[in-house]
């Protein structure tokens, strides 16, 4: 075999301090707990993997174990394999390890084993001598890794890691930190490393570049941009939109009545009930979409940013469905909007595809599971925090108060696994007009303007 690296060149300065660290406690048996925050796309799988391969190449003469684990086996502990095998093709070691039973990789007698860390895995009786890494440790149930994980590194004291970005309070990776940076105050040995995407992009310009691109694109308050990139929590529950974002949405521009001539338009609808008893409203929120292009004949590209300017609102309380869905095809032929994203969900199916049967692909049905509210939420907070949406001059009308009050009102749930929900606790107010501004935006995501056909004289 080719004989070990002592030094990994092409490691940035962080990553270099975490590998000295972690080698440090696994070669003098020192069993410490680290935990490491890298922003995305910073090194942080490359970093692992060479602390794998420093492990292994050291001990390829001893039947001992790593545990690596992911919050789920494919794709992440996969890819996590995958990169580990580069690592030794790049070093020379391409006809030297084997891969056994599908996760576990073994050069000589060492081996690195790759796990799932999902609740319902079976992974007990696995033995980590060397070596426990936690990956995307926010998103590990702190009970499995107590009770299944942490035990394998009893039988010979062995050093764990612990990568990830914030979240929220209380998840595995909050508590091992706080623990670490105690006991760093208390004996100086560090053992919580945190380098953000200004850091970073020190040694790389062109990340430094892209990430500054999307602080532009999703506001620096956005719960991605905030975790994946600053490494600071989401907020602590309460409000989902912040007096900035709420702000960044007052326009300073009229309602409008009527379709203005050329101009481009999508809407969001979101049905309540019908009848008496309906509580709730339909709302149909209706945005002019701007992007500039650089030439009315030179077509916007497919993704570009679109300003959305609220301009009207529809809302009906209580009326039938056999009155109501003709005044939305009505409206929606006056308007001549482009695109109408709607609420799908359970009654919602079938009045969209009569919605359809009139407006045919301008209709976007979209059915609200706990995935997809949360992407609308992201979508939504993006628009709204890079001053990409906002809505017409207040006004007295009821329409206008009921809206921004949702918006004052609203709030958001921070999950697991990066989730998010929002709405309005309903002893405050509905969230008709807010659900309907989030489908204003997934139908603006969901309109590309047809190219030019044609040839410039």
């Amino acid at each position: 075999m080719t004989a070990p690296p002592e030094t990994i060149e092409a490691l940035r300065p962080y990553q270099s301090e975490i590998l000295k660290a972690v080698t440090t406690s696994v070669r003098d048996g020192l069993g410490l707990t680290f935990s490491v925050e890298i922003a995305r796309q910073g090194g942080k799988n490359e970093l692992s993997a060479w602390i794998e391969t420093w492990a292994l190449v050291h001990n390829v003469e001893q039947p001992l174990n790593i545990v690596k684990c992911a919050p789920t086996f494919e794709p992440q502990a996969m890819i996590s394999l995958r990169r580990l095998c580069s690592c030794l093709d790049s070093i020379g070691f391409g006809g030297d390890y084997v891969i056994e039973a599908g996760h576990i990789v073994r050069l000589g007698q060492a081996r690195v084993i790759f796990l799932s860390a999902n609740e319902n895995a079976n992974v007990v009786g696995n033995t980590a001598h060397l070596l426990l890494e936690i990956d995307e440790a926010q998103d590990v149930s702190i009970d499995k890794f107590d009770r299944d994980f942490r035990p394998m590194a009893a039988t010979r004291n062995a050093t764990t890691i612990l990568f990830g970005t914030p979240w929220r309070e209380g998840n595995l990776l909050d508590t091992i930190k706080s623990r670490n940076l105690e006991l760093e105050r208390a004996d100086g040995i560090k053992r919580h490393f945190r380098f953000d995407w200004e850091e970073v992009g020190r040694y790389n310009d062109n990340y430094r570049v892209y990430v500054e691109g999307e602080r532009d694109r999703l506001g620096e308050n956005h719960p991605t941009f905030r975790t994946q990139y600053q490494l600071l929590e989401v907020g602590k529950g309460g409000g989902f939109f912040s007096d900035d974002y709420l702000m960044k949405m007052t326009g300073d521009y009229p309602r409008e009545l009527t379709a203005q001539p050329r101009a481009v338009y999508v809407a969001g609808l979101d049905f309540g009930g019908e009848g008496n008893s309906a509580s709730d409203s339909t709302v149909l929120t209706i945005a002019e979409v701007e992007a500039s292009s650089p030439s009315p004949l030179i077509p916007l590209p497919q993704g570009a940013r679109k300003m959305l300017r609220i301009v009207q609102h529809y809302a009906w309380t209580g009326l039938p469905f056999t009155i109501l869905l003709p005044k939305i095809i009505e409206i929606a032929r006056a308007w001549g909007l482009r695109r109408i994203a709607a609420d799908a969900t359970g009654l919602g199916a079938p009045l969209c595809a009569t919605l359809k049967t009139s407006l045919g692909h301008r209709v976007v049905p979209v059915v609200f599971t706990t995935h997809s509210k949360s992407e609308m939420g992201y979508e939504l907070l993006a628009a709204a925090g890079a001053g990409r949406l906002q809505l017409y001059s207040r006004d007295a009308s009821t329409e206008c108060q009921e809206c921004w009050q949702e918006l004052e009102n609203a709030s958001a749930d921070y999950r697991p696994n990066q989730s998010l929900n929002f709405y309005c606790a309903p002893s405050r107010s509905h969230d008709d007009y807010l659900i309907s501004l989030a489908l204003v935006v997934k139908a603006a995501s969901k309109y590309e303007p047809r190219a030019a056909v044609g040839r410039v004289a």
